[in-house]
């Protein structure tokens, strides 16, 4: 590697060849540095992560974990990841030697995290607190078995939070019913929750059916995708999990009501989205029926809650267990 002044601009820049992971040996450079110690300081954390050395500051050891990482899962799941990590641990380790952290510094992080309040005065909930140090103790690990260092101090430190089980929140039938009644007045928010409490479906899973997904004469839809907006752009990936791709029974007026909706469009093609709307949309629909029905306020995403045996997690159909819309549960 070599530091040079660019004499047209002031600034440094750094030159360094590396030898890829197939043997080819490759140049290239950085631009932009104020003075020469920035080039420097950059240089020698390149010159560390090549050679795969812990003396590295976290946020470079980051950047190796990401190239390890983020081909290996979905574009939304590191999108989570990467936000967890960028604002909530990089800000506080970022710039400290990764070989360095000891339990007692994930301790003090860990309190600050949990004395915090925002300008209402909520604290962060057990279980996003849990999501953050999963998120550490996960560099950790990565650290731990791939690049030898010797432990994991986030494992060590132990989690955060005292978790208190919560009881599942869900609409009853008759609750359901005064919602959907107020969803009428809007019928592709109307068929859209009609989906999600039937048939017990993710908000994601809804959002990228298409006509092609229903045998009407089955009596069924297969949920084979999901749906999440990223940057502007529309992404259809596979489920959450791989035992997410499955085949829903429908009730027979669920089946007559989809028809309906899907005769509503013009010449629409098979594999056209039938839902062109976002989750924001749904969160901001359920709200005001919810409000205009009278019935609690619930997530989206626990309007599928009665679907799931609690013991097991094995999906139900609803109208199996609680029968037609009209009928008593």
């Amino acid at each position: 590697m070599a530091v040079y002044k660019d004499n047209a601009t002031g600034t440094w820049r750094v030159i360094y060849r590396f030898t890829n992971w197939k043997g080819e040996r490759k140049q290239t450079q950085k631009r932009g540095f104020a003075t020469k110690r920035e080039a420097q300081a950059w240089e020698h954390e390149v010159m560390l992560k090549q050679n795969f050395k812990l003396d590295m500051t976290f946020a470079s050891f980051f950047e190796l974990y990401e190239a390890d990482k983020k081909q290996r899962v979905k574009e939304s799941t590191w999108e989570s990841k990467s936000h967890v990590i960028r604002t909530k641990i990089l800000p506080y380790f970022g710039n400290r030697k990764i070989a360095e952290i000891e339990a007692k510094d994930i301790i003090a992080w860990q309190n600050e995290l949990m004395a915090y309040q925002d300008e209402k005065g909520k604290p962060y909930s057990a279980d996003y607190l849990k999501t953050i140090h999963a998120q550490l103790t996960a560099i950790f690990n990565h650290a731990v078995n791939f690049y030898n260092l010797p432990y994991n101090p986030a494992r060590r430190a132990g989690t955060m939070g005292n978790e208190i089980p919560k009881e599942m929140d869900f609409w009853t039938k008759e609750e359901y019913l005064k919602f959907s009644e107020a969803m009428m007045d809007k019928p592709r928010s109307f068929y859209a929750f009609e989906m999600l409490y039937w048939c017990g479906i993710r908000s994601g899973e809804l959002l990228a059916l298409t006509a092609a997904d229903f045998d009407f004469q089955k009596q069924s839809v297969t949920i084979s995708k999901t749906y999440h907006r990223s940057k502007g752009r529309d992404i259809i990936t596979s489920p959450k999990t791989a035992k997410s791709n499955r085949t829903v029974k429908m009730p027979p007026f669920l089946c007559e009501e989809m028809q309906e909706y899907i005769k509503m469009f013009y010449d629409i093609k098979p594999d056209e989205r039938l839902f062109t709307v976002t989750k924001s949309y749904l969160n901001h629909e359920m709200e005001r029926g919810a409000k205009q029905a009278g019935v609690k306020k619930i997530r989206v995403h626990d309007i599928r809650h009665p679907y799931v045996k609690p013991t097991t997690k094995k999906f139900i159909t609803f109208f199996e267990v609680f029968g037609q819309p009209h009928s008593c549960p």
